[in-house]
């Protein structure tokens, strides 16, 4: 298989055209070669670079992250592959105790209000409006 257009690349991989374009832009999808129509024309490798973004994205990977892995894989230290996805491993560790504590900060409002009555008496508001249960 050799010399896909963007529209049978964006088919095969479930991407988005202007995503494949974007990655394009942005260095981590290399520019294909063209067409004499001035078509893209896309190379099977083309194809596993970016199902491996789309995963490592589903993962939680930043695309400068991903970048890091790209790069990272062109070499021989697995244990620095390894190093950035402890790194990520982390980073979601801390973002889930975030998402932990607002949770049981909105579970807390929610419990608060009674669920009837005029808005301006609703305490969810009140602690939006006055900072309660805010990182400020």
């Amino acid at each position: 298989m050799a010399g896909l257009k963007i529209g049978e690349v964006a088919r095969r991989t479930g991407l988005p055209v202007d995503t494949i374009r974007y990655y394009e832009r942005s260095g981590l999808l290399p520019a294909p070669s063209r067409r004499p129509s001035g078509y893209r024309s896309y190379e099977t490798d083309a194809l596993h670079r970016l199902r491996f973004i789309h995963r490592a994205k589903a993962l939680g990977f930043t695309l400068a992250e991903i970048d890091e892995l790209l790069t990272l894989g062109r070499g021989e230290d697995m244990q620095a592959v390894r190093a950035a996805a402890r790194r990520k491993l982390a980073d979601l560790d801390r973002r889930l105790l975030e998402l932990t504590r607002i949770r049981q900060a909105l579970a807390t409002l929610v419990e608060r209000c009674p669920g009837e009555g005029p808005g301006a008496d609703c305490p969810i508001l009140a602690a939006l409006n006055h900072g309660e249960d805010s990182r400020e």
